[in-house]
């Protein structure tokens, strides 16, 4: 993930009075010494040669700031006047709007965009509309050619730092498919590779697409980063049409229907009148009593405590996971006992994570001790069911 600041920032200045090189600070709030940068490459043209102050006229707390004292690496964009959609509401505001249907009120406004690739904390980006800034005569100017180079150069690092998160997120995408290799079914420990992979390609997702998100030619970057090269085969009219016609093949399809010979073993229905796990239902109904619970405390209201929503939220995490695992095995279908392993495998971690809240939550005495327990005490049986259950889907491999 890339750390990105804003509401911490107090001050700051971005130094490239000398050619390829970008000096600077910024202080943020909670921390008394400032954050130094050393980087090497140029600021885009609107800040090149200049020295960029800003300020944040209202800094808080919120974003994470333990941040390396020293900033070593490579520059990425900087610029004071990348345009972005900015709200005339808050926020809160434009998403009852949108909910209702209603066009929320926004303009093009600037944004200051300082983004750099550190050695100790990989990306780092500081982005707002809201900050005070003052810009220098420049000390010297970028030609064509540079800005030309300077671009290529920001798009150069970003490539090297996702294929660096990819990597580093599955050390095994680097290897290649054993000569054995067929497309049979995968047992667990493949499976787990594959999920592994999954999740590098949404993260590297992701940050392209915050990165890119306003810029016109989005999807044709999105699509560069990403290595989708067939990205323009498929937005093609003939790659659209059969598209459209395999939509509606599936529209046509009825929805398949659920084993009855395993009904109340392998599947459900819920009080939400949907086919599921009574494993998944039993996790999700603990998290939403105990949320609940939280309601009628206050416990939810700002400022909410983070233990207890962190608490609830990874038991209602684990309970999204528990659905993707086995929610679909009350149907006719095959299913895999490697993908069921593997992804239980991994839910275990959303257990873990409610747990050491829950303690967090017992000491500061925030809920009753008998609420507690009874809430610990089924999660703790839902791991059991959850151990459970890969060993019998291991037999399956």
């Amino acid at each position: 993930m890339a750390w990105r600041l804003d509401n911490s920032v107090v001050k700051g200045e971005i130094d490239n009075r000398i050619h390829g090189i970008v000096k600077g600070r910024f202080w943020l709030l909670g921390r008394a010494d400032p954050i130094v940068l050393s980087l090497k490459g140029n600021c885009h043209r609107d800040m090149a040669g200049c020295l960029v102050s800003f300020e944040n006229p209202t800094p808080e707390s919120g974003d994470m700031i333990e941040l390396n004292a020293v900033q070593i690496g490579t520059v990425g964009d900087m610029t004071a006047s990348r345009k972005v959609r900015v709200l005339d509401v808050p926020a809160e505001e434009a998403m009852s709007m949108a909910k209702a249907g209603q066009k929320f009120p926004e303009h093009m406004g600037n944004c200051v965009y300082f983004e750099w690739f550190s050695e100790c904390n990989g990306r780092v980006v500081i982005e707002s509309v809201h900050y005070r800034v003052s810009i220098s005569a420049p000390e010297w100017t970028m030609s064509q050619e540079e800005e030309v180079d300077q671009i290529r150069d920001s798009q150069k690092a970003i490539h090297r730092w996702m294929a660096d998160l990819t990597a580093a997120m599955n050390p095994s995408a680097q290897d290649e498919a054993p000569d054995d290799f067929d497309d049979g079914p995968m047992d667990e420990f493949e499976w787990e590779r594959s999920l592994k992979e999954s999740d590098a390609l949404t993260e590297k997702f992701g940050e392209v697409l915050e990165k890119y998100i306003d810029h016109p030619d989005r999807d044709q970057l999105i699509a560069q980063e990403m290595g989708w090269d067939w990205i323009e085969d498929t937005l093609s009219e003939s790659a659209f049409s059969e598209a459209q016609a395999d939509a509606m093949e599936i529209a046509d399809t009825p929805p398949p229907e659920p084993n009855p010979l395993t009904e109340g073993v392998d599947w459900i229905r819920s009080k939400r009148d949907r086919i599921t796990h009574p494993l998944t239902e039993r996790a999700f109904q603990l998290a939403i009593r105990m949320r609940r619970r939280g309601e009628q405390l206050g416990l939810n209201e700002a400022p909410a405590d983070s233990d207890f929503h962190e608490m609830v939220f990874q038991a209602q995490t684990l309970s999204a996971k528990l659905a993707g695992a086995l929610d679909s095995i009350g149907y006719d279908h095959f299913v895999e006992g490697g993908f069921v392993v593997a992804c239980l495998k991994r839910a275990l971690q959303y257990f873990d994570r409610s747990i050491a809240a829950s303690e967090k939550v017992r000491r500061k005495q925030l809920i009753d001790v008998a609420d507690l327990n009874d809430f610990r005490r089924q999660l703790f049986e839902i791991r059991e069911e959850m151990l459970r259950l890969i060993a019998r889907f291991r037999e399956k491999l």
